[in-house]
Formats: structure tokens, C-alpha cells, sequence
């Protein structure tokens, strides 16, 4: 891994983001959010990997989705607030549209996607975001664009994009193992 040009210096205020995600930056009381993200990288994927075969196809309750599911859905969140982060970093012009949970589970199969590709999927896509958010400079952590029709700052979806994963981390652990 390569040195961070800029490390994130405080933690995203409230006003950096949309009340709602409060829950997933809450998650995260740390202050350097690429050392989170990597420890993550480590953690997760030795957890993922341990995941007795017999419990990914598990729901814990009917009509909730199964722990194969769950993180499907982490992974899809992960794409969508690093594309944000890149799109707000680079000062891309425009502000970037919702995307619903529901809405992109309808056209997902994740039931067919092995379970390593999964893994690996995962491995990869926090590997480039990492990368991602270590190139950043003091003035890309502090921009800020609309998502969702709400404002929020690059460090903001860093947070998210941990608190996220750290919330449906412990949900597997509470309800499906």
C-alpha cells in the first residue's frame, strides 16, 4: 500500500451528510478512516472466509434476506458511495441521483454467485477503494457534492462506506450465526 498524500484529519460533522447515515458514521469513532477501511479489509475477509457453508443460504427470519444476500448487498453499497467519493473528490459536475436498496436487490441474483466470488469481490473492491482514498488530497477529503439530493463530503462516504460494512458485519454475527 502506498502512504496516504493527505490523512484525514477529523471525523465528518454532522452537516457533511444526510442525518439518516448518522447510524453508519456513528459506528465509527475513529479519526484516520483508511487505517478503519484496511483493518476492515483484514478482519472481514478472514471472518467471510470462516462462514460455515451451511449458513450462507440462512435467514433468520422469513422474508429477510439470506446472509448471502446481506453482503451482496454490502458489496453493492460499497461500488455506490466509493463512486460518489471519486465522483465529489474529482469535482466531477452534477449531483448523483438515489439508489434504493429494494430497487437494485429486484435485479440482483446474488443466490447464483458462488460464495468465494463473493469473497473476492470484496477483496478487491475495498483493495481499490483503500487505494482510492489514499490518493487523496487535504482539498478532495473536504469536497462535497449531492447525493441522493442531499449533501455530503468525500469523508463523509468514507465513514459510511465503513460504518456500513461494520453494521451488517455485526448483523451476521447477531442474527445469522
Amino acid at each position: 500500500m502506498h502512504e496516504n498524500r493527505s490523512v484525514n484529519t477529523r471525523r465528518p460533522e454532522p452537516g457533511e451528510y444526510n442525518a439518516y447515515y448518522e447510524t453508519y458514521v456513528g459506528k465509527i469513532p475513529e479519526i484516520d478512516i483508511v487505517s478503519v477501511l484496511s483493518a476492515q479489509h483484514e478482519s472481514t475477509l478472514a471472518f467471510l472466509e470462516k462462514i460455515p457453508s451451511g449458513q450462507i443460504e440462512h435467514r433468520y427470519a422469513p422474508g429477510k434476506w439470506t446472509l448471502r444476500q446481506v453482503f451482496g448487498h454490502v458489496l453493492d453499497m460499497e461500488w455506490v458511495f466509493a463512486a460518489r467519493a471519486f465522483h465529489f473528490a474529482r469535482a466531477v459536475p452534477g449531483d448523483l441521483p438515489g439508489v434504493d436498496q429494494d430497487d437494485t436487490m429486484k435485479v440482483v441474483d446474488f443466490e447464483t454467485t458462488p460464495w468465494p466470488a463473493l469473497i473476492d469481490q470484496y477483496r478487491h473492491v475495498r483493495a481499490a477503494n483503500i487505494a482510492l482514498f489514499q490518493s487523496f488530497d487535504a482539498a478532495a477529503w473536504e469536497r462535497k457534492g449531492i447525493a441522493s439530493g442531499n449533501p455530503v463530503t468525500v469523508r463523509a462516504l468514507a465513514y459510511i462506506i465503513a460504518g456500513h460494512e461494520r453494521h451488517h458485519i455485526g448483523v451476521i454475527r447477531e442474527r445469522y450465526l
